[in-house]
């Protein structure tokens, strides 16, 4: 997979049942998985289905840039206030990095957000280790803009995935839980920004803040290197029953979404095509191996869908869904209508 090409556009026929855990029963949605477009190391698969009718809900970048959602600094790292002032919905999706306020940060939970939601808290982590003042001509009390997603499983996992307690039987505790994964973010900002640096040849961090995230992801150099990735395979994602995609790297399944409405897919698409060719993008000159079969991105997502689940209440009658898998995590956000966003991470 070194030279740019579509390895093949044809539809695999093979049929998946995804089940919604959001409501006692499961929501049956039959789908199936492209053959695997492929630029460099990153290989691309996109799910068909059925999508969902009626009004698609704006994205969070969408909605800063309308100024119809405020997002607030609380001066608390790991929490934001959010507020929909608008009269349309706004989708927020966890690993969604905000620019501005004292620090920059990524967003730990997917939420669905009504209209004239009034002023409410959302969890978040730093991604931005070394600021916590105005930035320039920024504005210290809110943030500007979400034009990126957290580029890193390894972070994914670490916002989202359960934390063990250091004996079995134990606990752990909010506050404790929060810290590591607060850390384990760090960690993963650092060593993103170090693979980035090593495959594209220069220093990616930012002089005015080496710390964040954001600014490393708007490195001239980095955006020159995504801007094949994304040409390669930006158009690709044309057809109207397309509601999600899976990505590999250097052969690895790494990560996918898979969305309620093709149109919803089709407004994220950019910003997750970015974040996955940013990660094939510090994997590069890595140990290579062939695309993985249709049928391994199958086993992929219905193995993560059937196994075991737990769910926890956010705000607006929206639960959190985690199922856990010995090869993969499934984090669903739902209400009691039906599901909104799946996310699939390789552990």
């Amino acid at each position: 997979m070194r030279h740019s090409a579509v390895l093949k556009c044809a539809a695999f026929a093979t049929m998946l049942t995804v089940a919604a855990a959001a409501a006692a029963a499961p929501l049956a949605t039959a789908i199936r998985v492209s053959e695997p477009l492929g630029h460099a190391n990153l290989a691309v698969y996109f799910i068909h289905g059925a999508s969902k009718p009626g009004p698609v809900p704006l994205t969070l970048e969408e909605a800063l840039a309308k100024g119809v959602v405020q997002l607030r600094e609380t001066s608390n790292v790991n929490s934001l206030e959010i507020e929909n002032l608008g009269e349309d919905p706004v989708f927020v999706q966890a690993g969604d990095v905000v620019k501005g306020g004292k620090q920059d940060r990524t967003l730990m939970v997917s939420l669905l957000l009504p209209p004239k939601s009034g002023r409410t808290p959302i969890a978040s982590f730093c991604v931005e280790h070394g600021r916590w003042s105005q930035r320039g001509d920024e504005d210290a009390g809110k943030f500007s803009a979400s034009t990126t997603s957290v580029p890193s499983r390894e972070m994914k996992l670490a916002m989202q995935a359960p934390i063990a307690p250091a004996k079995p039987g134990a606990s752990v505790a909010a506050i404790e839980e929060t810290g590591l994964r607060q850390q384990k973010v760090w960690d993963g900002v650092q060593v993103t920004q170090h693979k980035l640096a090593t495959s594209v040849g220069a220093d990616v961090r930012a002089p005015k803040s080496a710390s964040s995230l954001q600014l490393a992801l708007e490195s001239d150099r980095l955006v020159a290197a995504r801007k094949a990735y994304v040409d390669a395979l930006q158009a690709a994602a044309k057809d109207d029953d397309i509601v999600g995609y899976v990505f590999a790297i250097n052969g690895k399944l790494n990560s996918g979404d898979v969305y309620s409405s093709n149109a919803l897919f089709k407004k994220m698409w950019s910003k997750l095509l970015t974040a996955s060719a940013v990660e094939a993008i510090g994997h590069r000159g890595e140990d290579e191996s062939a695309a993985p079969s249709t049928k391994e991105v199958l086993a992929f997502l219905s193995n993560a869908d059937a196994g075991p689940s737990s769910a926890k209440p956010l705000n607006f009658d929206v639960n959190r869904v985690t199922h856990a898998s010995p090869a993969a995590y499934m984090f669903e956000t739902a209400k009691a209508d039906g599901w909104v966003h799946k996310n699939y991470v390789a552990r």
